[in-house]
């Protein structure tokens, strides 16, 4: 069992690993606090002029997240189009139905204005 489950599990380890190390070493070489000077806003090495921060309509944020939305769901598409001709009809008929759920919510966004810029 321990050479068919073996490299699964130096897989696991090494990828816990991975993370841990950098956080730790983190811990060890950054500096504890930054100072005044870095916690002054910057802005291309001059003071800035007017208020530093400033509000962006939330309409920006939502154009944004329904873009997203929609690209991470058109990665679902690229598997589905590879292993088409070994899935048969029944995941053709799943595929349509995810396609239609996706035209449902992108006329239900478009509808309500969220693809609207301004």
């Amino acid at each position: 069992m321990l050479d068919q489950f073996g490299p699964v599990a130096l897989f696991v380890i090494v990828a816990a690993i991975f993370p841990v190390v950098p956080l730790i070493l983190g811990r060890f070489i950054a500096p504890k606090r930054p100072d005044s000077v870095k916690l002054q806003p910057y802005e291309s090495g001059m003071k800035t002029i007017g208020p530093t921060h400033i509000q962006f309509r939330m309409r920006y944020y939502l154009y944004a997240l329904v873009f997203v939305i929609f690209d991470v769901e058109a990665i679902y598409l690229f598997p589905w189009a590879v292993a088409l001709d070994q899935l048969g009809l029944f995941a053709l008929i799943e595929m349509g139905i995810f396609i239609a759920l996706l035209l449902v919510a992108f006329g239900y966004a478009w509808r309500k204005g969220a693809l609207e810029w301004l």
